[in-house]
């Protein structure tokens, strides 16, 4: 017969039975082991990942044993709030009282595991199952672990444990196999466990809001560097900036200290330098318009005075040329004509119009005749403007006034009149007269107008002199002739 054992040590041994089967539920009321036990298991050790602890704690493990049996724990999302419903679901069913509320495999719950890492829901049966084991209030059931269990299913509670004394059979030795297959299990279940919970623990810490940083004034290639490396997604835009130099960070959205999700974008705008405008053609325009059109496009004008033919103020030339693109505030240079140089001008007064309009023309100025009645000979220069002496631009014009000739008036015929009165009528038509005489042998032609020049009718100009040959009776037939004007 064996030695005596103690019994402190029988006890331990019921203990060590005990606590190796406090996690197989079945077992521990005497049912059968199937594979949905081995779910029940996966769902203790999923828990303790998710939570940090497992569901059931006691003091000894008599005590957890029955929490086992009978208690319904808390699920993950009370202990780690920001553990999603759908997790909670795959958990809760897992620990199911029933095994038929279990999954009835692993595939099964690996199936709903495949759903809630992709963000789809669990199955309907998943959903319905949790949330009847969520309905039951935390801690100890009904009554005793017969009132989760169907009628029809019910067991009678367990025997209480074996006391081992000195004087039982030696205990037969178990095979080896069950325990490293189930060492080999719960390595397996842990090392899945742990890749599900690093799986989950990146989906909910990539839910979680992370503040956006400070992105201004950065290169645009460190900025993108940045905002990858803070878990976002960086969106450029290019774009004109009047305050940031070329290629630094001058706005983005959202503003620093925001939080949001990781991955979510982050758009920044790039700075492509000043803005810019397009330089328009100003070539003929005068330059108060060219000013004007460069301040709309903020260009600064600059003008420079040169001598031209063309008209004062009209823009000449410009650099740079129309239709080239420059950062606002810059320079754009402008030719505006100060008019023509300025030349002497000559007098041509008392000149006839073909010879003063040749004159002048020959050193660039442009003629412009007025004719006036005047008693100077036709076509003769009485005035000019501007005055001799004076300066004008070449290509201005020189004014000049000309003569049309004296005004005529038709010529009294004073002939066969009497001197005296062939004077007076002349006078009176505003001629003047100038007297010859001539011997006569008739004494009847003595003092008598014997003929005119000009002639009776003519047309002359106001105080034109009026040629008359008059008669007068010769002495001792001696002709003599003189001349008389009169006034």
């Amino acid at each position: 017969m064996p030695a005596a054992r103690s019994q402190p040590e029988a006890q331990r041994r019921g203990s060590s039975r005990r606590g190796r089967s406090r996690c197989r539920r079945p077992q521990a009321r005497g049912a059968d082991v199937d594979q949905r036990s081995d779910v029940y298991s996966l769902g203790i050790v999923l828990y303790e990942l998710l939570t940090g602890t497992v569901p059931f704690n006691g003091d000894t493990p008599v005590e957890i044993a029955m929490k086992h049996l009978s208690a319904v724990p808390e699920p993950p999302s009370a202990k780690r709030a920001e553990i999603p419903r759908n997790l909670d679901l795959i958990v809760m069913r897992a620990l199911a009282k029933d095994p038929e509320d279990r999954y009835q495999s692993a595939a099964e719950m690996e199936a709903d595991l495949e759903r809630f890492a992709r963000g789809a829901a669990v199955s309907p049966v998943t959903e319905e199952s949790a949330t009847q084991v969520l309905r039951i209030p935390p801690g100890p059931a009904a009554a005793t672990a017969a009132t989760m269990i169907s009628p029809a299913r019910r067991a009678p509670p367990p025997p209480p444990a074996p006391v081992y004394y000195d004087l039982e059979e030696p205990a037969r030795r178990r095979p080896v196999w069950p325990w490293v297959a189930a060492l080999l299990f719960v390595i397996g279940a842990g090392v899945g466990g742990w890749f599900l919970y690093s799986q989950i623990s990146d989906k909910l810490n990539s839910a979680k809001p992370v503040a956006v940083e400070l992105y201004l004034n950065m290169q645009e290639s460190d900025a993108r560097a940045k905002i990858k490396a803070d878990g976002f997604s960086p969106v450029v835009d290019h774009h004109s900036s009047r305050t940031t130099q070329f290629g630094l960070v001058f706005k983005q959205d959202p503003v620093a200290g925001k939080r949001i999700p990781k991955g979510s974008d982050v758009h920044i705008w790039v700075s492509t330098g000043l803005p810019k405008a397009e330089v328009p053609d100003l070539v003929g325009q005068s330059s108060t318009d060219a000013v004007a059109a460069l301040t709309r496009l903020h260009l600064k004008p600059k003008l420079r005075q040169v001598p031209s033919s063309k008209e004062a103020g009209t823009v000449l030339a410009q650099d740079p040329k129309a239709g080239l693109k420059l950062p606002v505030g810059q320079v754009v240079w402008i030719n505006v004509s100060k008019g023509p140089q300025p030349v002497s001008v000559p007098s041509v007064v008392n000149e006839p119009l073909a010879q003063a309009s040749s004159e002048l023309q020959a050193l660039g100025f442009q003629v412009s005749p007025r004719f006036v009645d005047n008693g100077q000979p036709a076509n003769t220069v009485i005035d000019q403007s501007p005055a001799a002496g004076g300066s004008a631009g070449k290509g201005s014009t020189v004014t000049l006034t000309v003569s049309k000739g004296p005004k005529t008036t038709a010529v009294p015929d004073v002939t066969s009149y009497d001197l005296g009165l062939a004077q007076q009528t002349l006078q009176a038509s505003g001629f003047r007269s100038h007297v010859t005489y001539q011997d006569v042998s008739d004494p009847s032609q003595d003092g008598v107008v014997l003929s005119q020049s000009p002639q009776g009718g003519s047309q002359a100009a106001a105080k034109t002199v009026v040629d008359l040959t008059v008669g007068r009776v010769a002495n001792g037939g001696t002709t003599t002739a003189s001349t008389q004007t009169t006034p």
